[in-house]
C-alpha cells in the first residue's frame, strides 16, 4: 500500500500564489511601484468614468426613444382605428405605418384579437415618400413569433428581431375592435451612438494612460534623483575599506539632499549625521590602533638587542674552554634555543607592523620558478621525512615584488605544511599561469590529515592555532599564515585555502610583471 499524500487546504495555493505575485511586487523598484500605481489608479478611474459615461448615454437615448416609440404608437392607434372606422373593417399594417410623422425604420404590425398576426409586419423604408417594405417571407416566422410575445399595455421592450432586422424598441397597443397595434423602432442608431461612445472613451483613455505613463515615468524619476543621490553616497561608503587603514570618511550627502521638511532630506540628515559618528568612531579607533603598531614596532625594536646579546653570551658560555656540568650545558642551549624563538617572534612582529604601517616594499622582477626551488630546497633540508614534490611550466613567470618577502611567503607555507603533516606526507608545490586574469598562481598542496572547517575560516589571522587535527610536531607562533597574508596583500595578491582530509591547498595569486611596450616605431633605413 502506498502512503496518500498529504493535500493542501482548499484555497492555500490560491494564497499563496497571490502571496508569490505580492513578493515579487515587492521586489520592483520604488520608481516602477509608484508609477505601476499611478497607472493603474488612472486606469480604474478611467474605466469607472466611462462606464458611467456609456450607461448614462444609453440610459438618455433609450429615454429619447422610448418617447419616439410612445408618440408613434399612438399615432399608429389612431391611424388604424380610423381604417376600422369602429366597424369590422380589418386596419393594414402598411397604413399603420405610413402614418404621417412616423420616422423611416419604423416597424408596424397588426395582431389579432385570438393572437395571430393578420398581415405580415412592414417598415417604413422611406419617410418621404411613405413607401413601406413588408417583412421577406423567410423573416415572418421569427418575427411573428418575437411579435406576439409583446403584451399590449403600450410599455416599451427590448426585441431581437433576429440578425437581418437586430434589435428593435417594441410597444404594443389594443385597437377599438379588440386588435392590437405593434410599433417598433430600431435601436442600431442608439447601440452605435454608444459603441461609438465606448470606443472613443476606450481610445482616449488609453491615450490618456500612455501619457501619463510617460509623465508619471518623468515626473518619479525627476523626484527620485535625491533619493538616487543619497543611495550612491551609501553605496559609496559602502565600497570603501573601513576594516582596515587609514580612513579619511569625507563621503557625504549634498547639502541640497538634506533638507529636513522633505522625505529624502531626512534620510540625507540622518545619513550624514551616521557618516560623521562613524567617521569619528574610525578615527579614535585608527589612532589607538596607531598606538598599539607603534608599541609593537617599538617594543620589536628594543628586544632585538637584548636578545642578540642573550644568544651570544649563550653561545659563548656554551663554547667556553673550561667544562661546564652537564645540566648547566643543557640550561645553557634552552636559553639560547629560546632566545632564537623570540627573536623570530620579535621580527614577524616588526615585520607585521612595518606593513601595517604601508612601508613600501622592494619592487623588482622576481623569477617565481627559481623562488621555489630554493625554497623546496630549504624545506627538504628541515623535513627529510617528508615526500616533496615541484610542478613548473617551461617558460620562467615573472612578477614585480620583494623577493626576500615572496621567499618568505613560499617557505611559511611550506614550513606549515611540514609542521603540520606527519612524516611520509606529499608536498607538492606548484606555479602555474592564468592568461584571461594575467596572474601567476603559486599552489602547495599536501596529503595530510587536513584542516577544520571551522578553523579555515580565522586560518590567516593573526595568532591563529591549529588542533590536534593538523598534528603539530612543533609549536607555531601562529604568526605565520598572518604573514602570507600580509605581503601577498601588499603585492595586490591574493590567498585562499581550500582543504579536506588528504588534499589541502594554499592558493596564492600574483599579478604578472607588465610586459614592456613593443616598439612601434619605423626601422632606420640605411642609406
Amino acid at each position: 500500500m502506498t502512503a496518500a499524500r498529504p493535500t493542501a487546504a482548499p484555497g492555500t495555493g490560491g494564497m499563496r500564489e497571490r502571496f508569490d505575485r505580492f513578493r515579487r511586487f515587492r521586489s520592483w523598484t520604488l520608481r516602477s511601484r509608484v508609477v505601476l500605481v499611478v497607472v493603474a489608479m488612472l486606469a480604474v478611474l478611467g474605466a469607472v468614468i466611462g462606464t458611467v459615461s456609456v450607461f448614462a448615454l444609453q440610459g438618455y437615448l433609450m429615454q429619447r426613444l422610448d418617447g419616439q416609440l410612445t408618440s408613434a404608437l399612438e399615432r399608429g392607434q389612431h391611424a388604424a382605428d380610423r381604417i376600422n372606422g369602429g366597424g369590422p373593417t380589418i386596419p393594414d399594417a402598411a397604413g399603420v405605418v405610413a402614418t404621417p410623422g412616423q420616422q423611416t425604420g419604423t416597424l408596424g404590425a397588426v395582431r389579432r384579437e385570438n393572437g395571430g398576426l393578420l398581415f405580415p409586419p412592414v417598415i417604413l423604408a422611406d419617410r418621404t415618400s411613405a413607401a413601406n417594405q413588408p417583412l421577406q417571407p423567410e423573416q415572418v416566422p421569427i418575427n411573428a413569433l418575437a411579435l406576439l410575445k409583446v403584451p399590449s399595455d403600450a410599455q416599451p421592450r427590448t426585441v431581437d428581431l433576429g440578425s437581418s432586422l437586430g434589435s428593435y424598441r417594441i410597444a404594443a397597443a389594443e385597437l377599438q375592435n379588440g386588435d392590437s397595434v405593434i410599433i417598433g423602432l430600431p435601436l442600431s442608431d442608439v447601440n452605435a451612438t454608444v459603441g461609438r461612445l465606448a470606443l472613443v472613451i476606450l481610445l482616449v483613455t488609453l491615450s490618456g494612460l500612455i501619457f501619463a505613463f510617460l509623465i508619471a515615468s518623468f515626473v518619479v524619476r525627476l523626484a527620485m534623483r535625491p533619493l538616487e543621490r543619497v543611495a550612491d553616497t551609501a553605496e559609496q561608503v559602502a565600497g570603501m575599506p573601513l576594516d582596515r587603514g587609514d580612513v579619511a570618511l569625507s563621503v557625504r550627502v549634498p547639502e541640497e539632499d538634506t533638507d529636513p521638511h522633505t522625505e529624502v532630506g531626512k534620510v540625507g540628515s540622518a545619513l550624514n549625521n551616521m557618516l560623521g559618528h562613524v567617521a569619528s568612531a574610525l578615527t579614535a579607533r585608527q589612532a589607538s590602533e596607531q598606538k598599539v603598531r607603534q608599541f609593537v614596532a617599538d617594543a620589536s625594536h628594543e628586544l632585538r638587542t637584548p636578545l642578540a646579546s642573550i644568544r651570544g653570551y649563550a653561545e659563548l658560555t656554551r663554547r667556553a674552554p673550561h667544562e661546564l656540568p652537564g645540566d648547566v650545558t643543557h640550561s645553557i642551549g634552552r636559553i639560547e634555543s629560546e632566545a632564537t624563538r623570540m627573536t623570530s617572534l620579535v621580527e614577524d612582529l616588526l615585520l607585521l607592523a612595518r606593513l601595517d604601517e604601508g612601508r613600501e616594499l622592494d619592487r623588482d622582477p622576481v623569477d617565481l620558478s627559481l623562488l621555489l626551488i630554493d625554497a623546496l630546497s630549504d624545506a627538504h633540508a628541515a623535513g627529510p621525512g617528508h615526500e616533496w614534490r615541484i610542478e613548473l611550466p617551461d617558460e620562467p613567470v615573472e612578477v614585480l615584488g620583494d623577493a626576500p618577502r615572496l621567499h618568505q611567503v613560499v617557505v611559511n607555507l611550506l614550513a606549515n605544511a611540514r609542521v603540520h603533516t606527519p612524516e611520509g606526507t606529499v608536498v607538492t608545490v606548484g606555479l602555474s599561469v592564468d592568461e584571461a586574469a594575467q596572474r601567476a598562481v603559486v599552489t602547495v598542496a599536501d596529503t595530510g590529515p587536513g584542516i577544520p572547517e571551522e578553523l579555515q575560516k580565522t586560518l590567516f589571522e593573526r595568532f591563529a592555532r591549529g588542533d590536534s587535527s593538523r598534528n603539530r610536531a612543533t609549536g607555531s607562533t601562529g604568526l605565520g599564515l598572518a604573514i602570507v597574508r600580509a605581503v601577498v596583500e601588499a603585492h595586490a595578491g591574493e590567498v585562499s585555502v581550500h582543504s579536506v582530509p588528504g588534499d589541502t591547498v594554499f592558493t596564492v595569486s600574483l599579478p604578472l610583471m607588465p610586459q614592456p611596450a613593443a616598439d612601434l616605431r619605423p626601422p632606420a633605413t640605411v642609406a
